[in-house]
């Protein structure tokens, strides 16, 4: 065989084989995405598409006779004239909860990811640990500690911090101290993920450029934990906002949220103006939700 001959099979023989067909991995993706497909669907796509429905009931119908669609847009109208109240005091406490859960989580992440050593994971669990226990005995729990009769308001007025009549249950400062606490775990693990993977030589390399500890925290750490903020804002606010628990147990009519109402008028069997409150609810937060992205910038969710 020619030297031409050779180096033609030895080409033919190193050719690499050819790719797997496009096809199967796309039908294989397709698989795989099927059964999140399949739940979201089920428990998602469907169950709101029937709040809508509902929505729009005639609000005159009952449970015994049934309810007919008609198209009844004024739902919406004269459920934020009756709860407009409560409906802005939901936002308004899921804000200064938000804000709180800030305040408290942003130090304690820092301390777990950066200072805690060898403590890490176990102040890790010790923040898991509140969602081991029902996030109703929980908040019965602030329920005795906050009870008049509880050393909180007794040490509060042995410090003339509370008058002599003061209480601290069923006020405002109580529902936003429940929603805090349940909330606060929310705030603290997407904080503690977005710091923990900050690399510890640009902290350095901020000190080696004379930086002090504030300046390399303002310039350095917090503008790599932005995504941790970002997340954990978003899952704090959400949550808080349709949360009527902590009203309920912890508040009076004067502090209930729109999810009070909307669990009431769902069991009184009201849907047609609970299906409302929910859609309007669900459609401010996603407002909310944008606009706070837009401001704040999509590349920190990367």
């Amino acid at each position: 065989m020619s030297a031409v001959g050779q180096l033609g099979a030895t080409a033919t023989a190193a050719k690499p084989p050819p790719p797997p067909q496009r096809s199967g991995r796309r039908v294989t993706a397709y698989l795989l995405l099927l059964p999140g497909g399949l739940w979201l669907l089920l428990f998602f796509a469907i169950p709101l598409v029937s709040l809508l429905a509902a929505s729009l009931y005639d609000p005159n119908g009952s449970i015994e006779n049934g309810f007919s669609m008609t198209w009844h847009w004024q739902n919406f109208t004269d459920t934020m004239a009756d709860y407009w109240r409560p409906f802005g005091r939901s936002l308004w406490y899921a804000l200064i909860t938000t804000a709180l859960c800030l305040l408290l989580g942003y130090p304690l992440a820092y301390a777990i990811a950066i200072k805690a050593g060898r403590w890490k994971n176990l102040m890790l669990a010790l923040v898991i640990a509140p969602f081991f226990t029902s996030f109703l005995i929980r908040t019965l729990s602030w329920k005795l500690l906050l009870s008049d009769n509880g050393f909180v308001v007794d040490a509060l007025k042995w410090l003339h911090i509370l008058g002599e009549d003061g209480r601290l249950l069923a006020t405002t400062s109580a529902v936003v101290t429940g929603l805090t606490y349940n909330f606060l775990p929310f705030m603290v693990l997407p904080l503690y993920a977005s710091l923990e993977r900050i690399d510890p030589r640009l902290l350095e390399a901020g000190g080696d450029l004379y930086a002090g500890p504030f300046t390399t925290f303002r310039k350095v750490t917090l503008p790599l934990s932005m995504p941790g903020v970002i997340a954990g804002t978003l899952l704090t606010f959400i949550p808080a906002a349709g949360d009527y628990i902590n009203a309920q147990l912890l508040g009076t009519p004067k502090q209930r949220m729109i999810g009070n109402d909307i669990q009431r008028l769902f069991a009184a069997g009201a849907y047609p103006t609970a299906a409302a409150l929910s859609v309007t609810l669900m459609a401010a937060i996603v407002v909310l939700v944008l606009l706070y992205i837009r401001r704040a910038g999509t590349e920190d969710l990367v």
